[in-house]
């Protein structure tokens, strides 16, 4: 094979073929999704103060937003809850009446089409600002799981399209898929955080999710930013326990490693 048979500039003979050929397609609204903040307690909409243009809401405006999202063309949301009350527990984010389950129903409600992803942590609902259950101020991994499990189910009750697992935990995809497969929900799909790097750049989210750690910090269980060979053994364990999507995060600065996980996990 090889000149003149083969001609490689056929494929840039015109607009359409090399549209038709193009291996990167251009970034447009269709390719995002919109994280929308919703928080219990509030009857207007707050400006996040590290994140200028962005606001947590309040339930009976979450609808309008969503279908405000929905014609700019954006055909995903992720919603993050902030409950008017917290506990060690984190009671709130698998409650029937919690503030992403009620969000998911409002949203569905008014907005079928929207595909909703809801996020599947407890940082936001406990306390001490943690993503799980702590244990003398350890995150007890295999407790933490059954909870997220918990979190998936209500959501996936409430009509949810995705679940997205931030945990970091140790098998919570394993979790999270067997309790949505013997509750019935085999359809509402995995997109998980798989390599979730303990970074300062979430700084802002935090604000927005008021989810700060109120002591030590998140290095036990998010990804140590040395690591790029561990972000693919993560990504193939979540693979194995039955993700549909995986994620890295944040994205800016870890470019090397969404390569690396799509070129060697296609």
């Amino acid at each position: 094979m090889g000149f003149p048979q083969h001609r490689m500039r056929e494929r840039r003979k015109d607009e359409a073929t090399r549209k038709k050929f193009r291996e990167t397609k251009d970034v447009s609204a269709k390719d995002l999704i919109m994280p929308i903040f919703v928080k219990g307690g509030i009857n207007k909409k707050r400006e996040i103060k590290s994140m200028p243009g962005i606001y947590q809401f309040p339930l009976q405006d979450i609808a309008g937003e969503a279908k405000r999202v929905y014609h700019l063309d954006i055909p995903s949301v992720v919603l993050f809850g902030i409950p008017e009350h917290k506990d060690d527990a984190g009671f709130w984010s698998y409650d029937e009446k919690g503030i992403v389950q009620e969000a998911i129903r409002a949203i569905k409600k008014s907005v079928p089409k929207l595909t909703v992803i809801g996020d599947v942590c407890m940082c936001e609902y406990t306390s001490h600002g943690h993503c799980g259950i702590v244990k003398d101020y350890v995150v007890d991994n295999d407790a933490t799981i059954k909870i997220l499990a918990r979190i998936a189910v209500s959501y996936a009750k409430t009509g949810v399209d995705v679940v997205a697992p931030s945990a970091m935990m140790d098998g919570q995809v394993k979790a999270i898929k067997n309790a949505l497969l013997k509750h019935g929900y085999p359809k509402v799909k995995i997109m998980s955080y798989s390599a979730k790097y303990a970074s300062g750049l979430y700084g802002p989210f935090r604000d927005a999710a008021e989810s700060p750690p109120r002591f030590g910090n998140r290095k036990t269980y998010q990804m140590d930013y040395h690591n790029s060979d561990e972000a693919i053994l993560e990504a193939k364990l979540d693979i194995e326990e039955g993700a549909d999507m995986l994620m890295v995060k944040p994205a800016l600065g870890y470019e090397d490693i969404i390569y690396r996980i799509k070129r060697e996990l296609d």
